[in-house]
């Protein structure tokens, strides 16, 4: 067995398979209770092991406003990572782009575009991020997919692709519209996704300030300005029928939290009850990382191969969000699928699970999966191994 950096026992049995992630809490050790939050809906969860520290109506569908111009980003980014665009293409302004002649427009965040308008997709993009621009929104998805519906369509498949269970959008600027809605839990998952797939889109949130056409417009997220919090990103959004709702996102460290707080009834009520739960989680909770994916955790026995141990371990880093203090209690056991590994086995193939505990109560769970291939060994290693299995299941670890 390889040294980790926890405390590790093992308990081996010919369990059946367990499910691959559990992210309920079992709370060994209570922090303090979170503020309360004068919102219709708030989620605070923690980006990298995905932990929610507290929620509440964090389910409930509710009109996302002008935060629907996040997924809007997340499409625009993933066009430009894959180059189907790329920030220096000119973009032709169309007419329904254009405020004056789209009564829908009047009145809303805009860039202030008209029909004709060359603007690079680089310009286009910092309009609906740090402007809010509905205009903006409506000819970079006219570019991106050709129509706003062809658009709309590209975000419902990603909603569908991260598997978001309670969203659905109808617009790309998130103008009031029957049957557009989202909830807390599915805006943090897509705050989540920006910050992690399209890093250098989500880098553009953190911007304070864009002039186009002579025209300064600061960004709406006032936390940006905060002395108190480190935050970088996400998104407001306002509209009579959604009220104040914002995403927020702030680090402390290597400690990435994402707040989402729906429904507020003033504009400085969603920035005062997001900075609360910012604060608090930083507060009394700490992320760490005890098994990284590089690292083996443990060296088992696998048998009909052509090697003889294959080093086990996660897929990706095991973050895990505990109350500040009670990484010296945390324990790691884990239980094997089968009572034996027989190969073949290919990369990051699930072989059991990893128990995470604090003082006996499992609070996390993760895959345990082999860190390399193991083929098949030829006919004589098989029937070698074949012998010694039946004769370690006799005798034990000395036949193994």
């Amino acid at each position: 067995m390889k040294k980790s950096l926890i405390s590790v026992s093992y308990t081996l049995s010919a369990s059946a398979s367990l499910m691959l992630l559990t992210l309920s809490f079992a709370h060994a050790e209570e922090a303090p209770a979170p503020p309360e939050i004068n919102a219709k809906a708030w989620i605070l969860m923690d980006y990298n092991s995905g932990k929610v520290l507290t929620e509440s109506h964090a389910d409930d569908r509710l009109d996302p406003a002008s935060l629907t111009k996040m997924m809007a980003s997340y499409v625009a980014g993933q066009a430009l990572r894959s180059g189907k665009i790329t920030n220096d293409d000119m973009v032709t302004v169309g007419k329904d782009a254009w405020a004056t002649g789209n009564p829908i427009l009047q009145g809303s965040s805009l860039m202030f575009l008209k029909p004709g308008d060359r603007i690079p997709v680089s310009e286009l993009n910092k309009g609906i991020i740090i402007q809010s621009g509905n205009d903006a929104s409506i000819a970079l998805a006219d570019y991106v997919a050709g129509s706003q519906d062809a658009f709309v369509g590209l975000m419902n498949n990603y909603v569908k692709a991260l598997g978001l269970q309670n969203t659905h959008f109808k617009t790309v600027h998130g103008l009031d519209s029957d049957g557009q809605y989202s909830t807390a839990r599915d805006m943090a998952l897509i705050g989540q996704a920006l910050i992690r797939d399209v890093p250098a889109e989500y880098a553009l949130h953190k911007e304070k300030e864009f002039t186009f056409n002579h025209i300064r417009q600061y960004n709406r997220n006032r936390l940006l300005w905060s002395t108190n919090l480190k935050v970088d990103g996400i998104k407001t959004g306002h509209t009579n029928g959604a009220g104040n709702n914002l995403v927020a996102s702030a680090t402390d460290g290597d400690q990435r939290l994402i707040s989402v707080v729906l429904g507020a009834a003033t504009d400085g009520i969603r920035f005062r009850e997001s900075e609360k739960l910012l604060t608090w989680g930083f507060r009394f909770y700490e992320t760490v990382t005890p098994i990284k994916a590089d690292k083996p955790f443990s060296t088992q026995r696998v048998w009909f191969g052509d090697k003889k141990e294959v080093n086990l371990g996660v897929a990706k880093d095991a973050a895990i969000t505990l109350p500040k203090g009670q990484m010296k209690n945390l324990k790691a056991s884990f239980t094997l699928s089968q009572p034996q590994l027989t190969a073949p086995l290919k990369k990051n193939q699930q072989v059991g699970v990893i128990d995470f505990q604090l003082n006996g109560k499992t609070i996390e769970q993760r895959p345990l999966v082999a860190m390399e291939a193991v083929e098949e060994g030829g006919f004589f290693s098989r029937a070698w191994d074949f012998v010694m299995m039946k004769l370690s299941s006799v005798f034990g670890k000395w036949f193994s």
